[in-house]
């Protein structure tokens, strides 16, 4: 029997169920598999042989000492809360940025828009590495960029607290500056595809009804943009906390971040249990928040849907 002239190809069973099946096979194959293979490892006792399949346990023999090292060097307690906390300061300030950023964006015309949000993603046409190679180079101690920060530096202080030049590289400050420029862009786009869908006459009513502009903004546009700043936030910290390269360039070793912690423990310390064990206690705390943005986000729509 054949089908109707009006359908699709994709209505076609068999080519249905093969695109909807794609992506989830992708996800085990590449995301679950890998997953399941680390957490195994990180049940396992440290061998000799070449990893990672010398690592597996023999069940049901597992070792949980790896876990409870997390609890107890600290080594672990501290690069956690370094992450955490560089990545926080990371994700506010791109929230500082990137709002009024986004919300400017929304209140020009079409063409400019295009030509802000192509300046917006210009730098993702750039390598990674070699942004922050620049970065290298502008926090030196005789680049323009550092002479300028010292001088402003100086104005500010009184005179016996002057300096030559600020002592940028190698330190937290350092890595918060690039992240904040590297991750930037994560916060603008969600923000701003939130505020280009806000129905501008809802300002319009709160002024004709004797509200300020401040008071439209806090009671109007700020409330109807939370869904566009969790979606920011949490696609900066999530990959901030993990960040890997911006702490092995410009970052202090004696005050590391977790993802240098995993990979020295893969490749100098050859620790490959402990590795994992670090990697699925961060995959853990990074995946809890994406779940509960995602509960909360459900029953607020369920809730907007039930409203009269």
């Amino acid at each position: 029997m054949t089908a109707p002239a009006h359908q699709g190809w994709f209505d076609r069973r068999g080519w249905r169920d093969f695109i909807i099946a794609a992506p989830y096979a992708w996800l085990v194959a590449f995301f679950l598999a890998p997953f399941v293979i680390v957490v195994a490892m990180s049940l396992a006792r440290t061998a000799t042989q070449s990893p990672p399949f010398a690592y597996l346990p023999q069940w049901p023999y597992v070792r949980l000492d790896s876990y409870g090292r997390l609890f107890t060097d600290t080594l672990y307690i501290r690069s956690y809360l370094v992450s955490i906390r560089n990545a926080a300061i990371a994700t506010g300030l791109c929230l500082l940025i990137g709002y009024p950023m986004a919300l400017g964006m929304t209140r020009v015309s079409r063409s400019t828009q295009r030509l802000l949000l192509m300046l917006v993603i210009l730098p993702f046409w750039t390598s990674f590495l070699l942004r922050v190679y620049a970065w290298i180079g502008l926090m030196g101690t005789n680049s323009w960029f550092n002479r300028a920060a010292t001088a402003i530096y100086n104005a500010l202080v009184p005179a016996d607290w002057a300096i030559t030049s600020l002592h940028m590289m190698n330190t937290n400050f350092a890595v918060v500056l690039v992240m904040v420029y590297s991750y930037l862009p994560f916060m603008i786009l969600p923000l701003y595809a939130n505020l280009e869908k806000l129905d501008l006459n809802l300002n319009e009513a709160a002024l004709d009804l004797g509200s300020r502009p401040w008071q439209v903004f806090k009671d109007v546009t700020l409330p109807l943009s939370v869904p566009g700043i969790i979606a920011g936030g949490l696609l900066v910290f999530i990959p901030a906390s993990g960040e890997l390269i911006i702490p092995s360039l410009v970052g202090n070793a004696a005050d590391p971040m977790i993802g240098r912690v995993i990979s020295d423990q893969f490749s100098i310390a050859q620790d490959w249990p402990m590795a994992s064990a670090v990697a699925v206690a961060l995959l853990v705390l990074l995946v809890v928040q994406t779940v509960l943005y995602s509960y909360f986000d459900a029953r607020a729509r369920a809730g907007a849907e039930q409203a009269p």
